[in-house]
């Protein structure tokens, strides 16, 4: 058995030994077969980088013989420009010294008129002299002669030149205007006709009461609440006051804001209309009827712009807004967003009968009076406050200007004077403005009054409703020609101490009677 295994062992070792030889020799030849490709590829490197250098050697050559060409030519350039600018100054410095020569001849010349000047002027004030002291000379011997002082003949003079020419003044003033005022009559009588019988607008007047409608009598005490509750709380979030008394089917909203008793009724409609009736109800149908009612003045804004011919697109959104409030505001009980439309046209048509710009007065008559609008929310009289509500929207001057002609005595364009006579004509229509009973025994008291305080009126009549004043008064107080200054001055005292609509004539009777007896 042992001598079966030792050939077995030999022949083994045998073989590793003879494997261990080839797969040695096999190391080897593989890693000569490394060793040379490593040579190889070092001595390719080294050629590469030999060739690298080179080309980088060769680009940097170029490039310095670029930046010097780039150079030379640079420093040709500059040297032409510095040649260019050096003759460019040569050449102003030759037109200076001449400009300079030129200077110095007018300056003589100037000096030699100065001297001129001089000695003539001191030639004038010897003159002067030598003729005040002759004109003096011949004062004193007219004075001489005379027996009268300059003052003194003066005035002798004017009172006997006042005294011829009084009559004769008279006359011809009288006769002037009496011409012009029957040119003018005759004139505005045809443009008024035409402008009024082309439109024809509805008289409304409204009060400070509000009527709102209800289905039965049990929703009085319903709209009343527990306590008085209900009451309490609209009149606290609308700022009205709420009656309910015995009339049959309604209750009253009373307040001196139409905005405010639009907002009440506009919200107890609601109420009544969906039955529930509580605090928490009614602040949630106050608030939709101020959104209903912001969007009722957006529209009436846009109506009244319509009617004008103006686009609305022209208009800011806020200033429509602005121009709808007015249809909730009165003036002695004229709607006045009616009463802007009824200014805007009339005024559009007289301007087309007087050739003035149409346009310009159809839209400066719609907005005259904006500031009424927001006069209780801002300080100022209505005219200054609608004109700086136009300037902060961006209208022109000429167009602003007309919210302050409409109350000035002469306005100084004549769209201003057609916005003004619009004005007064649309306020004097008859049924157009209202006032209690009161008010106008008060104004036509304060009129008379007013008109009576002068010197030398013996009587004054207020009559037209207020629209006229009849003054007569003392002949032997009182000449022709302070007649007319007594008439302005009573005028402008009325324009400026008391309130009226429209326009107040003023008239200065002077009768002078003369009495005879044949005996």
């Amino acid at each position: 058995m042992f001598t079966e295994i030792i050939p077995f062992l030999v022949a083994l070792l045998i073989g590793i030994a003879a494997g261990y030889a080839l797969r040695k020799a096999k190391a080897k030849r593989t890693a000569d077969e490394a060793e040379a490709r490593a040579e190889k590829m070092l001595a390719d490197a080294k050629n590469k980088q030999q060739q690298i250098l080179q080309e980088t050697k060769t680009r940097e050559q170029n490039a310095l013989i670029k930046a010097k060409e780039k150079a030379l030519k640079i420093i040709d350039e500059a040297k032409h420009e510095e040649q260019a600018r050096r003759r460019d100054i040569q050449d102003q410095q030759r037109r200076l010294e001449k400009r300079e020569n030129m200077f110095d001849k007018k300056l003589m010349e100037v000096e030699e008129k100065t001297t001129k000047l001089e000695q003539r002027t001191k030639e004038v004030e010897g003159i002067k002299e030598k003729l005040s002291g002759l004109k003096d000379e011949q004062l004193a011997k007219l004075q001489e002669v005379a027996g009268m002082s300059t003052e003194q003949a003066s005035e002798h003079l004017l009172k006997q030149v006042e005294a011829d020419i009084e009559e004769s003044l008279m006359s011809r003033l009288r006769k002037a205007e009496r011409m012009s005022e029957e040119e003018i009559e005759k004139k505005s009588r045809q443009v008024l006709s035409l402008a009024l019988s082309r439109f024809a607008s509805p008289v409304s007047t409204e009060t400070t009461t509000t009527k709102v409608d209800l289905p039965n009598e049990e929703m009085k005490g319903r709209v009343i609440g527990k306590e008085g509750r209900n009451i309490k709380a609209i009149e606290m979030l609308t700022g009205t006051e709420v009656i309910v008394d015995d009339t049959p089917g309604q209750i009253t909203v009373s307040g001196f804001s139409p905005i405010r008793r639009q907002v009440a009724k506009r919200a107890l409609d609601e109420l009544i209309k969906d039955g529930r009736i509580h605090p928490a109800r009614i602040e949630e149908c106050v608030m939709n009827a101020k959104k209903t009612l912001a969007k009722d003045l957006r529209k009436s804004g846009e109506e009244a712009l319509y009617q004008l011919g103006i686009p609305v697109g022209s208009i800011d959104p806020k200033l429509i807004s602005i121009l709808g409030r007015m249809k909730y505001r009165t003036s002695y009980g004229q709607n006045a967003l009616q009463h802007s439309i009824e200014v805007g046209m009339i005024a559009g048509m007289m301007a087309d009968d007087l050739g003035a710009d149409s346009f310009n007065c159809r839209k400066g008559g719609l907005f005259h009076d904006i500031g009424k609008s927001v006069d209780h929310d801002m300080q100022g009289a209505h005219p200054e406050i609608g004109y700086n509500i136009m300037k902060k929207f961006g209208f022109p001057e000429e167009l602003c200007y007309q919210s302050i002609a409409h109350h000035e005595d002469r306005p100084r364009t004549i769209e201003g004077a057609i916005v003004k006579a619009a004005d007064a004509i649309s306020g004097a229509r008859p049924g157009a403005r209202k006032q209690s009973l009161e008010q106008f025994i008060q104004r036509m008291e304060e009129l008379e009054r007013t008109a009576s305080a002068f010197d030398g009126v013996e009587k004054a009549y207020a009559i037209q409703a207020g629209r006229e004043v009849r003054v007569f008064i003392n002949p032997e107080r009182i000449g022709d020609l302070e007649a007319y200054r007594l008439a302005k001055d009573v005028a402008n005292r009325i324009e400026a101490e008391l309130s009226y609509p429209g326009e107040v004539k003023v008239m200065v009777i002077r009768e002078t009677r003369v009495i005879e007896y044949a005996r």
